[in-house]
């Protein structure tokens, strides 16, 4: 039987560029749309807005939706991925402000835009759309397991919030760069923001998680690559099932493990222990190994983003000794990453 070759969920034309908001947020974890969006599609953003206590920054300046789209902007996109993917009650007066001052408003979250009685009557009112990004594609198959050709990436994690998205955007930009036949596959609701299509694969129902993993990374010539962007956790007590439905589906060839060393418990989960890398390479090779047996771990991605430079340096060192496998941080970049980058293509 041949595995599902269907297309990808549509490809996006949101109104550009953004105003991210940033809510009432004070964990930056919970802002990586906002983030992902100022690093790795800067020129279409031109500020940040938070209310209330909100303590977090992308480093775009501040502007009210008024003075966002004066100075440009078409939409106001939620910058938040919260636990449940929920829109905070006092957000939706701002998000009626941003409407009323010209903005259309996207939105990635689980709950819809369009379920808030308060913001339809807003848009329609001011003639502004509610964009809700967090849409599967309709009839997504079930996965087949069927090993298909061409080549992928998998970027897994030991926890939510701490590097995938970026680790496999960055994987992208350098194999582009050795003129390597590509693709970003993104599976979250900021990198298909970033990317302009993908799957939501959090929005899927369970039994057609791999079946969408597999619609995403369809057939495809021996040299291409596939850097599938990676969801959650299989050490997750909320999120595994994501992770195993992707691991399943996409059946990487190759997987890097993406850790933050200053992380020590699950985020928004204290009582349970982060796993270790090693914990982590072990269980994905032998979940994986069930529809790809010669799946294999390329190497390991620090965020090492509460270090300086020096610190970094001697911790992805240590670990490249203890681990005996390439360790580096992409974003900091250099000949560690290049190491990387081969032994993913050895």
């Amino acid at each position: 039987m041949n595995a599902p070759t269907g297309r990808l969920a549509e490809s996006l034309t949101l109104p550009q560029p953004y105003l991210l908001f940033l809510g009432d947020t004070t964990e930056a974890g919970y802002a990586k749309t906002a983030f992902g969006l100022a690093d790795w599609a800067a020129d279409r953003c031109v500020g940040e807005y938070g209310i209330g206590a909100c303590s977090v920054s992308a480093g775009l300046p501040r502007l009210s939706p008024a003075e966002a789209r004066g100075a440009g902007a078409r939409s106001l996109v939620i910058g938040v991925a919260n636990q449940g993917g929920v829109i905070g009650d006092a957000w939706v007066a701002v998000l009626i402000e941003a409407m009323e001052a010209g903005l259309d408003i996207v939105s990635g979250l689980h709950t819809r835009l369009t379920s808030i009685p308060a913001l339809v009557e807003a848009a329609r009112r001011t003639g502004r759309r509610l964009i809700d990004v967090r849409t599967p594609p309709p009839s997504i198959p079930i996965a087949t397991g069927r090993k298909r050709s061409g080549k992928r990436l998998l970027t897994v994690g030991t926890d939510c919030a701490l590097g995938k998205k970026y680790t496999a955007l960055a994987l992208h930009r350098a194999f582009v760069a050795r003129g390597i036949d590509a693709d970003f596959r993104a599976t979250g609701q900021t990198g298909i923001m970033i990317a302009g299509g993908g799957m939501p694969m959090d929005a899927v129902v369970s039994d057609f998680e791999a079946g969408a993993a597999e619609v995403l990374s369809p057939d495809a010539p021996a040299d291409h690559w596939d850097l599938v962007e990676g969801q959650g956790s299989i050490f997750n007590p909320a999120y595994a099932a994501v992770s195993l439905g992707l691991l399943h589906g996409s059946q990487p060839d190759v997987f890097v493990v993406c850790h933050d060393p200053a992380r020590k418990v699950i985020l928004g989960m204290e009582s349970f222990a982060l796993p270790s890398i090693e914990e982590v390479i072990d269980l994905t090779i032998r979940l994986g190994s069930r529809t790809n047996p010669a799946i294999r771990c390329g190497g390991v991605s620090l965020n090492t983003s509460a270090y300086d430079g020096d610190a970094a340096e001697a911790l992805m060192a240590a670990e490249r000794q203890r681990l005996g496998l390439p360790v580096t941080d992409p974003i900091r970049g250099g000949e560690s990453f290049d190491a990387l980058v081969d032994n993913i293509l050895s």
